[in-house]
């Protein structure tokens, strides 16, 4: 059984105890803090693809995502006008986007590209904006719970503190004067509702709680207050939430003894990142986003890597050529569930991924296609005619995957490791063998015209000097050869010793432009 199957097995279950004959609720909640990373794509992933089975199982279903876009803006990041510090402590919804943005407020300009990749992934969710829910009043009730069980939650909250907190509130309003959360509450009454506070900027004011809707629950109350108020069944949560005194661990507390409720089952899922980053951490800044990959990767593939990895196992997001090898496996196991001869669980990630997706009709290499994209700068006459060697009749045949491979090699591919053909042919002297190598070569490249007859064929010709047939079986001597002819070939025609795989970069190349740049090598000795 796949890890997505057992897990709805539970929360269908979880659900029957706690809920029976209630829609089944799967949460996730993000910050628009800042970009969104691949490391928070999994807080949607993983309730995606739960509830998504669930869903196929003939239940009622559905996956809230909580926009936490009433928290307090904390800190300018680096490269925003410093006049941004004014805007500390406001929600992210009154703060001003960032400057040359479309957007009125920080939190929808951050909101949007997250909210594209979903639906270019095919994640349905039902969005919550926690702004919107304090302040239309619909937390009132919670808030005046919590309030009058303060001292219940700070007994839970001094278990993990090292200091004592006598006058505790588990509320904080947003000041009516600056609109900043440097508040104070000074006092409370539990009759009335009358609540005053006062404000690092000077404004104080007494106002009703019963009546009042600027301010918010503090986080460690908050997200266990909205376990209780959605009837959450299943949300997972990040490594950084286990940790002793986390919301997590003291959210279990909270909604049960003040919001009389259950903490929702769901796993611990562990840290995304890109090749050579063990963890991704959006305050950094400059962290690759579900967008910037979507640039790069098909949405299935994408789907994939989370799909096929349990919530507890890392893994990363290929940037760099690492992404030619998950493609290849990718396309390996496209084939299997072809042929009838996928693994149950291979099988069960694959379709997990394709989901209501569309699939690239011809499945070219990728790492084909960005090499022909990067020897040939993407221009889509010579794609074309190269594709046509290949046996593809359109572009449009290999859409989108192209246009994901030619992004690759415009924004990854490091300027030192771009494949350029030389603009003459090469003037270094070449031995008797060399030249004879050579002859072969171009005299082959009509009749074996094809990606499988050109990799005979230079893999052959060292064969052919050795006096083997074409189809003679390896020896430890004739990759030696054939390592020293594929040298020879890429010094003539890129001036490097390496390149993209030869029977690529002479396709690319195109048959005339190779013999243009050989022969007069060969003829002039």
């Amino acid at each position: 059984m796949d890890w997505v199957s057992k897990l709805a097995d539970e929360v269908v279950a979880e659900a029957e105890r706690r809920a029976p004959g209630k829609p089944i609720v799967c949460a996730s909640g993000l910050s628009p803090s800042g970009p969104t990373h691949l490391g928070n794509l999994r807080e949607v992933m993983t309730p995606h693809l739960v509830a998504e089975e669930i869903r196929r199982r003939g239940h009622d279903c559905v996956h809230l995502l909580s926009w936490d876009d009433y928290d307090r803006f904390r800190k300018v990041p680096a490269g925003i006008d410093p006049s941004w510090e004014q805007h500390v402590g406001k929600p992210y919804t009154a703060v001003p986007a960032p400057p040359g943005s479309p957007y009125e407020s920080w939190a929808e300009h951050f909101k949007a590209p997250m909210t594209a990749a979903m639906a270019e992934l095919g994640v349905e969710v039902r969005a919550i904006s926690q702004s919107e829910q304090y302040t239309s009043g619909a937390y009132r009730e919670q808030i005046l719970l919590a309030m009058r069980h303060r001292e219940t939650i700070n007994a839970i909250l001094a278990q993990y503190r090292t200091a004592e907190v006598t006058r505790y509130f588990p509320y904080r309003p947003y000041c009516a004067d600056c609109g900043r959360d440097l508040t104070t509450v000074t006092a409370y009454d539990d009759e009335s509702t009358e609540l005053a506070y006062t404000c690092a900027c000077g404004f104080g004011e007494s106002v009703r709680l019963a009546e009042h809707d600027q301010g918010k629950l503090v986080w460690k109350v908050d997200w266990p207050m909205r376990w209780a108020y959605e009837g959450v069944i299943f949300e997972p949560s990040g490594v950084d939430h286990h940790s002793p005194g986390s919301a997590w661990v003291v959210g279990k507390e909270v909604v049960e003894k003040v919001f009389a409720a259950e903490r929702p089952i769901g796993p611990m899922y562990a840290f995304v990142g890109i090749t050579g980053m063990a963890k991704m951490s959006s305050s950094k800044g400059g962290v690759p986003t579900p967008s910037d990959a979507l640039e790069i990767m098909e949405a299935p593939l994408l789907r994939w890597l989370y799909a096929r990895r349990k919530p507890n196992q890392s893994f990363n997001v290929a940037f760099d050529q690492e992404i030619h090898r998950l493609y290849d496996e990718w396309d390996a196991l496209g084939r299997k569930v072809a042929e009838g001869r996928a693994l149950p669980a291979d099988l069960a990630a694959h379709q997990r991924a394709v989901h209501s997706l569309d699939l690239t009709p011809t499945a070219v290499p990728y790492r084909t296609l960005a090499s022909i994209s990067d020897i040939t700068t993407g221009e889509e006459r010579q794609l074309g005619r190269i594709l046509r060697d290949l046996g593809v009749p359109t572009l449009e045949e290999v859409r989108p995957r192209l246009d994901k491979a030619r992004r690759w090699a415009e924004t990854q591919l490091p300027e030192e490791e771009r494949t350029r053909l030389r603009a003459e042919p090469a003037t270094e002297p070449l031995t008797e063998q060399e030249r004879e190598a050579l002859r072969l070569l171009t005299d082959g490249l009509d009749e074996h015209w094809s990606p499988e007859g050109l990799t005979a064929l230079v893999y052959g010709v060292p064969k052919v000097m050795a006096g083997l047939a074409p189809d003679a079986p390896a020896t430890p001597e004739l990759k030696a050869a054939q390592r020293a002819f594929f040298v020879l070939v890429y010094q003539r025609l890129i001036g490097r010793d390496t390149g993209p795989r030869l029977p690529t970069l002479l396709l690319a190349a195109g048959a005339d432009r190779v013999r243009d740049l050989i022969r007069p090598g060969i003829s002039a000795q």
